[in-house]
């Protein structure tokens, strides 16, 4: 199942090939060549289409981690990207990044797996999303496949799928404070790490840093960029949520 088992090692380098945009023109190379290419910048290589009638439901994200827009096909797709976009290891995504073609004895396969991204530390990272009762026998095959040809570049591939509802649900609501207005107040933050430096119940801390028209805003986003923190897997954002300082745990 998957690549086959000539794929493994360098073999991989020349049995792979990507098909992607290299600054606007539509390139296809070995993996072997190609593999350098600054993938998370670049264009998707498929359309976003919208239907009424449609499982699926596409859009753009716009994410603060790139400064731009990055395409998904699908709500747990932008579930998943919203997760990237908080992470403080990502530095690049970027959705659709290529086709890669391989033969699996005489079958022609290809597969555009849905984000690549790069890490802080330069190393790569294709991640595919499939909910787990979507998942078939051909899927599985393109994502093996994918899975071997990563490995002969050193990057790593990643099959995610549904996360967690309740961290799900608490980050959606920090991501509308993504934006780096929202912290724009560098004295209101100041003041609320100090705050902060024990837990201390969300709505109270806020109240002693001033507004809380003002101050929230600003609350949201330290919650959202990991300065300060809370518990986001237990039980939803509420008034009396225990909020800290991540600085204390340094």
């Amino acid at each position: 199942m998957g690549a086959p088992a000539l794929s493994y090692g360098d073999a991989a380098l020349s049995a792979f090939e990507l098909d992607f945009f290299d600054s606007g023109v539509r390139r296809r190379e070995p993996l072997g060549r190609a593999w350098s290419t600054r993938f998370e910048v670049g264009e998707p290589v498929r359309t976003f289409r919208w239907a009424m009638d449609a499982e699926g439901f596409a859009g753009w994200y716009y994410s603060v981690t790139v400064g731009g827009h990055v395409g998904y096909e699908s709500w747990l797709e932008r579930d998943r990207l919203i997760l990237l976009d908080r992470d403080p290891d990502v530095v690049g995504i970027a959705s659709q990044p290529f086709w890669l073609h391989w033969h699996e004895g005489k079958r022609v396969r290809r597969h555009a797996p849905d984000y690549f991204v790069r890490l802080a530390d330069g190393r790569a990272r294709v991640v595919d999303v499939r909910a787990g009762d979507r998942m078939d026998e051909a899927t599985a095959e393109l994502f093996a496949g994918t899975r071997v040809a990563c490995r002969a570049v050193g990057w790593e591939f990643s099959h995610v799928g549904v996360p967690d509802p309740v961290l799900m649900a608490n980050v959606r609501w920090l991501s509308r404070y993504r934006r780096r207005r929202c912290g724009r107040r560098r004295d209101v933050a100041d003041r609320l790490t100090e705050i902060f430096a024990e837990p201390t119940p969300l709505l109270a801390g806020a109240a002693q840093a001033g507004d809380r028209l003002l101050v929230l805003p600003v609350l949201f986003h330290l919650l959202w960029s990991g300065i300060l923190v809370a518990d986001l897997e237990s039980g939803l954002l509420q008034t009396e949520s225990l909020v800290w300082s991540e600085r204390r745990l340094r």
